[in-house]
């Protein structure tokens, strides 16, 4: 039998730390809710857009040789971006892409979700109906809560934040726009 426990460790401060599975035998393994690398260069795009907000639009040219990110996978990243609202194009020779909404308005889950698609861990916790138990069954609410932690988590961090500690340890003597995230 398998024991759900979240592990929630400073949910005061708004941070939800580690979730793990503990098997019958008492062996505890890792469970990791994986970020694809899409959902990881949309953050390195709008960080580096949100860097030099206020002024003229970022080029994509310009995007690819701050993030060492090819212009073809920025180009395919930026699409849903848009369809999300996130980011705005400007066209002609003055044109870029620059951020849609205020930066202290976009959060890791505005992020994820515009990348990924619906934010659940289980197809139940998405698409109501796909299960025959829905509604009946313990494991669902279980899940439920990992779920809602866990996006609580990612609607908690706001790029402002992520700008804030790009440019704090940028100030602290890092050589150039190196984002390791």
């Amino acid at each position: 039998m398998i024991k759900v426990y979240e592990i929630l460790k400073g949910m005061s401060r708004g941070k939800s730390q580690l979730f793990w599975l503990t098997w019958k035998r008492g062996r505890a393994y890792t469970f990791r809710m994986k970020i694809t690398a899409k959902s990881r260069y949309a953050l390195r795009i709008l960080l580096d857009i949100a860097l030099y907000d206020g002024k003229a639009p970022r080029t994509i040219g310009e995007i690819s040789e701050s993030q060492a990110i090819s212009e073809k996978f920025i180009s395919r990243i930026v699409v849903p971006l848009r369809r999300a609202g996130l980011v705005a194009t400007e066209r002609g020779v003055r044109g870029g892409l620059r951020l849609a909404r205020f930066a202290e308005l976009i959060t890791l889950y505005d992020i994820v979700e515009a990348m990924e698609g619906p934010f659940g861990l289980l197809r139940c916790l998405v698409r109501p109906g796909v299960c025959p138990r829905q509604g009946k069954c313990a494991a669902e609410c279980a899940w439920r809560r990992v779920n809602d932690a866990y996006a609580d988590a990612l609607k908690g961090v706001k790029l402002t934040d992520i700008v804030a500690d790009q440019r704090r340890i940028s100030a602290a003597g890092a050589d150039g726009p190196e984002y390791c995230i």
